[in-house]
């Protein structure tokens, strides 16, 4: 009984708390990135680049810091777009499928839901089975989900509160 009773609260918490599975990261392994895509930039190797951007994109989506994730997200957007326009990219599937992937945590991490499901549905397109896009799509639907349930659950209250001040009101009158 009391496992039971746990697991409720535990379950009501995570309701309200959001509680997902999304890992962070703090400062100091956004300024290590940094340095890296620094270093970088000197050298004439395009491969270690790129690594080093990737890099410095997940760190930033993955950041408790807000305007590092807005950081990230411009990165990514950027990036993307710049592969999508053109044609004769050789960016793999892969690569792609990774940058979205990262667009949508950005997306989720600033609470904008929609954005983040189209995304990692084209995330999913790419590569159906990939699971770090499974696993945040369904947390994407809970959040939508939940979030739904908070405003209607706001809206009853406000009409309760609207109607038993009419009702007190016509009291008063009667």
């Amino acid at each position: 009984m009391e496992a039971k009773l746990g697991k409720f609260f535990e379950s009501v918490t995570n309701f309200f708390t959001g509680g997902d599975q999304i890992p962070s990261c703090d400062r100091d392994i956004v300024a290590g990135c940094e340095q890296e895509v620094r270093e970088a930039q000197e050298g004439s190797n395009e491969e270690l680049k790129n690594e080093c951007i990737m890099r410095l994109s997940w760190a930033l989506v993955h950041s408790k810091q807000p305007e590092d994730v807005q950081r990230g997200i411009a990165m990514l957007e950027c990036n993307v777009h710049i592969r999508n326009a053109s044609l004769g990219t050789n960016t793999s599937p892969l690569k792609l499928r990774e940058k979205l992937y990262l667009l949508a945590v950005g997306y989720y991490r600033c609470s904008e839901y929609a954005r983040s499901r189209e995304v990692v549905e084209e995330c999913l397109k790419i590569e159906p089975d990939f699971r770090q896009a499974q696993t945040l799509k369904r947390a994407i639907e809970d959040r939508i989900t939940k979030d739904g349930v908070i405003g209607i659950g706001i809206a009853a209250t406000a009409v309760g509160l609207v109607a038993g001040g009419i009702a007190a009101a016509l009291a008063r009158r009667g």
